[in-house]
C-alpha cells in the first residue's frame, strides 16, 4: 500500500473513531427498545377508526398505522431491523399508568393530549384533532346538552371527556344521573340499551362506534360541541428527551407528505374493516395545517 493511501486509510479511521466517540449514547426508552430488540405497544380494542380489532383481532387503525411509521423509523435509527412488537391492550384508564411505568413504551390509541397528562407522561406531534360532543337515539330530537336535563348520560372512565361531563353538570344545574362505564363499548351498549339517553365523548369515537353498530341510522351525533379542538398523539414516557426527538423526527418525516393524507383517506374516507362501513370525515383545514407545521401543543388556540 503506498504512504499517499496509508494517510487516507488512516485519517478515514481517526474520523469514524470520532464520530463514534461523539455519538450520542443510547438512554430510556430507546435503550430500553434497543436491548431488548422489542418495543411494547399500547392498542384499544373499540376506539374506531383510531385504534381496535380487526376481524383476525390484530389491532388496527389510523394510529396503529402511525404507529407502524413510527417504529420502521426505530427500526432504522437504533439499527434494530427486527425489532419485535409486542402489543398490550389498554382502556382509558390503564393507559397512562401503563405508559408512566414502563408497562409500554408507546400508547396508540385515542388519547387526547392535554396539560394535565402532560404531568404524567410526553406526547407526539398531533395526528387528529376532536371536541367532545354527545350522542343519542334520533327517536327524540336533542341538539343541546341542556336538553338532557335530568337524564341519565354515561361516559367512559379515565377520559377528559368525563370529567368535563362532571363540571357542565354542576355549572349549568342539569341533575344528570352520570353513569361510568369501563370502555367505550361497554358506555355505547348503555346507549344503545336504553340504559343511558346519551354518550358524552369525543365525537371521532362517537362517529367509529356508530358506524359499526346494527342500525346506524339510529343515532345521531349531537352539533354543539363541548370543548375546543383537542389534540389526539402518541403517548409515550415523559422526561425522555432522546426518545421525544426520535418520535418527533418520525412524524415530522411523514405528516407533511402524501403518504399521511393516503393514512387519513383510508381510515377516514374510504370504507374501514371489517364490516365496510365509511366515516366519510373530510381532512379539516386545522388537521392539514396541524400536519404542514408539526405540533405537540396541548393547547386548543394552536390549532384554530
Amino acid at each position: 500500500m503506498s504512504t499517499a493511501k496509508t494517510i487516507i486509510l488512516v485519517i478515514v479511521c481517526a474520523l469514524i473513531s470520532t464520530m463514534a466517540a461523539h455519538a450520542e449514547p443510547l438512554t430510556g426508552t430507546a435503550k430500553k427498545i434497543s436491548d431488548q430488540n422489542a418495543i411494547a405497544v399500547g392498542y384499544r380494542e373499540t376506539s374506531i377508526p383510531m385504534s381496535y380489532l380487526g376481524a383476525d383481532l390484530k389491532p388496527i387503525g389510523y394510529a396503529i398505522e402511525i404507529c407502524s411509521e413510527i417504529i420502521d423509523y426505530l427500526r432504522v435509527k437504533l439499527q434494530r431491523p427486527k425489532l419485535e412488537i409486542r402489543y398490550v391492550p389498554v382502556t382509558s384508564a390503564t393507559r397512562v399508568p401503563l405508559v408512566a411505568n414502563g408497562t409500554i413504551d408507546l400508547e396508540c390509541g385515542s388519547t387526547t393530549n392535554n396539560e394535565d397528562r402532560q404531568k404524567q407522561v410526553a406526547f407526539s406531534e398531533t395526528y387528529f384533532l376532536t371536541a367532545a360532543r354527545f350522542a343519542h337515539k334520533n327517536t327524540v330530537p336533542l341538539d343541546r346538552l341542556e336538553d338532557l336535563r335530568d337524564a341519565t348520560v354515561v361516559s367512559t372512565a379515565g377520559t377528559t371527556n368525563i370529567k368535563e361531563l362532571h363540571r357542565l353538570n354542576k355549572d349549568a344545574g342539569l341533575n344528570l344521573t352520570i353513569l361510568t362505564a369501563s370502555d367505550h363499548a361497554e358506555a355505547f351498549l348503555n346507549l344503545d340499551s336504553g340504559r343511558a339517553k346519551a354518550f358524552f365523548m369525543d365525537d371521532i369515537v362517537l362517529a367509529g362506534l356508530i358506524a359499526n353498530a346494527k342500525d346506524p341510522s339510529a343515532f345521531e351525533i349531537s352539533k354543539a360541541a363541548y370543548s375546543h379542538p383537542e389534540p389526539l398523539a402518541v403517548v409515550f414516557r415523559r422526561d425522555d428527551q432522546q426518545f421525544k426527538w426520535l418520535v418527533d423526527e418520525a412524524t415530522r418525516a411523514l405528516y407533511p407528505t402524501e403518504k399521511m393524507l393516503a393514512i387519513y383517506h383510508r381510515w377516514f374516507e374510504s370504507a374501514l374493516p371489517p364490516r365496510g362501513t365509511n366515516l366519510q370525515i373530510p381532512l379539516s383545514e386545522p388537521l392539514r395545517r396541524a400536519f404542514k407545521n408539526p405540533t405537540s401543543s396541548a393547547k386548543p388556540d394552536a390549532y384554530e
